[in-house]
């Protein structure tokens, strides 16, 4: 049977361009078998042609048929090294097999294209949120990470890449002390040797000359004065291997008892205490005290992040947000996929209040685990969540530290808890509501660093849970309202 009967192309092509061309718009229109016959032959009339068996590629894997897939995708590629869209198939397939460490050369000569293959990646990696595939989405951050950041050192020669410079990050001195903290850390647990004794030396030596220009100066980087820490500054010199556990979150708390305190009461706060299992803690404590990858010093009172798709990733990050969306469906549960993972680390005294700002994401779950008796003040340390919601209207700038956000919490007449520090507590809550960091004075050493850790689920105009919980704001005339009625109508028929 020709399966090329019925198709809307008036008669078979006679030429190969043709067939490649009819073959394409019916793949484009999901009438595979036909575009499958249209392949095959162009590929016997001329095997050395690469768009025939990138389609081809396509077609099988879409069958199913993954190892003739990646064939067809490695002819593409044999046969026109710069088919960007055959090695972009190829990598993502590799890595969807299990077989990452034969998709690195791909990768890596996609990202070193230009901006636009990063975007392709962080891409990927949302679309794997997206899906709920976890597991995918942390490989595709470690990959985007390791080219981003990564240290050509022996460790990483598997990795067979040729490091670019990592993105600009000025030098600040709490960062840079910080860094010569952890190295020395590292280097007493046998992680770094000797050979970081003269990096270390290089940090200070930078740190004395910044210091006669006060705490919160930032210079870019660069320059012979800089020469000698330019290898190891902003690099994933090391990841501490925080595998998988028998269960991630601790057993002692009750699930659906914490549903019904976020779901049942506005403005939608729960407190969980004893929120990871010991095994956890410990491992994920010990991977945010070892890997470098605390690269984020735009922060005010010396603040660092770090994030998903820099680095702050490790299968014992990705168990606790599945564990979590399972144990609470009506919260999470399927409704909000995984948005974003980050840490901070507060490396020196934070005033209270500076740190208010709301998030772009329906639920916060927000936990911390440095030991209590880092805290010098064991009422504070921890949160201060508002009871008012972030304007619909305004932009991720606005609602992120600026300077609109006091006067109107103000002029919204809000209250505030503060939910003290504690090790191993975790808050979950509404992400529209403002919240900041409340003061935090701890003690002096690397370990005694405060660190928290973010998960964001969903999307904040998604949110079914909270009504609006912001009064008009009437400011010159204007009225300024959270959500629309197109939205909050929206949201009840979700209901």
């Amino acid at each position: 049977m020709d399966l090329r009967q019925g198709t809307p192309i008036a008669g078979p092509p006679s030429h190969v361009a043709g067939l490649v061309a009819s073959a394409r718009r019916l793949f484009e229109s999901r009438r595979y078998a036909e575009a499958g016959a249209y392949l095959s032959d162009a590929l016997a009339l001329d095997p050395d042609l690469p768009l025939p068996h990138y389609y081809m590629g396509r077609l099988r894997e879409i069958q199913g048929d993954n190892e003739e897939a990646l064939v067809h995708f490695q002819s593409a590629l044999t046969l026109d090294p710069s088919l960007k869209s055959a090695r972009q198939h190829m990598a993502v397939l590799l890595v969807r097999l299990g077989r990452r460490d034969e998709s690195l050369p791909l990768w890596h000569a996609e990202l070193s294209g230009n901006g636009r293959s990063l975007v392709w990646i962080q891409t990927l990696i949302r679309n794997a949120m997206c899906s709920r595939d976890l597991t995918l989405a942390g490989q595709y951050a470690e990959i985007a990470a390791q080219f981003r950041w990564g240290w050509s050192s022996p460790a990483m020669e598997t990795w067979q890449f040729n490091f670019h410079n990592p993105p600009s990050i000025p030098l600040s001195i709490p960062k840079l002390c910080h860094d010569v903290q952890q190295f020395q850390y590292l280097r007493g647990k046998g992680i770094l040797g000797n050979e970081f004794v003269p990096v270390i030396d290089a940090y200070q030596n930078i740190i004395d000359s910044l210091a006669s220009r006060g705490s919160d100066v930032r210079v870019p980087i660069g320059g012979k004065e800089h020469s000698d820490i330019r290898h190891v500054y902003n690099r994933l010199i090391h990841l501490s291997p925080a595998v998988r556990v028998k269960r991630a979150l601790s057993n002692t708390w009750d699930a659906a008892i914490i549903e019904r305190q976020y779901i049942d009461n506005l403005p939608g706060i729960a407190v969980v205490d004893d929120f990871l299992s010991n095994e956890a803690l410990e491992g994920l404590r010990k991977f945010c005290l070892e890997s470098t990858v605390w690269f984020h010093n735009r922060y005010a009172h010396g603040r660092l992040g770090a994030f998903f798709q820099d680095g702050f990733n490790c299968p014992l990050l990705l168990q606790i947000a599945e564990e979590l969306r399972d144990a609470l469906p009506r919260v999470i549960g399927n409704r909000y996929p995984l948005r974003q993972v980050w840490g901070f680390k507060n490396v020196q005294p934070l005033p209270a209040g500076v740190t208010t700002h709301a998030d772009f994401a329906a639920v916060n779950v927000n936990f911390w685990i440095t030991p209590e008796d880092a805290n010098l003040d064991q009422t504070t340390g921890g949160l201060v969540i508002y009871d008012v919601d972030a304007p619909m209207h305004w932009d991720f700038d606005t609602y992120n530290g600026s300077d609109m956000i006091k006067p109107f919490l103000r002029r919204q007449a809000s209250a505030a808890v503060t939910i003290p520090y504690r090790q191993n507590r975790a808050i979950i809550f509404n992400s529209d509501l403002f919240h900041a960091t409340a003061a935090v004075s701890f003690r002096p050493g690397y370990e005694n660093h405060r660190i928290n850790v973010t998960m964001l689920y969903g999307d904040r105009e998604d949110d079914v849970h909270h009504r609006q919980l912001g009064k008009p704001d009437r400011t010159n005339g204007l009225v300024s309202a959270w959500r629309p009625a197109s939205i909050a109508g929206l949201r009840k028929a979700r209901r």
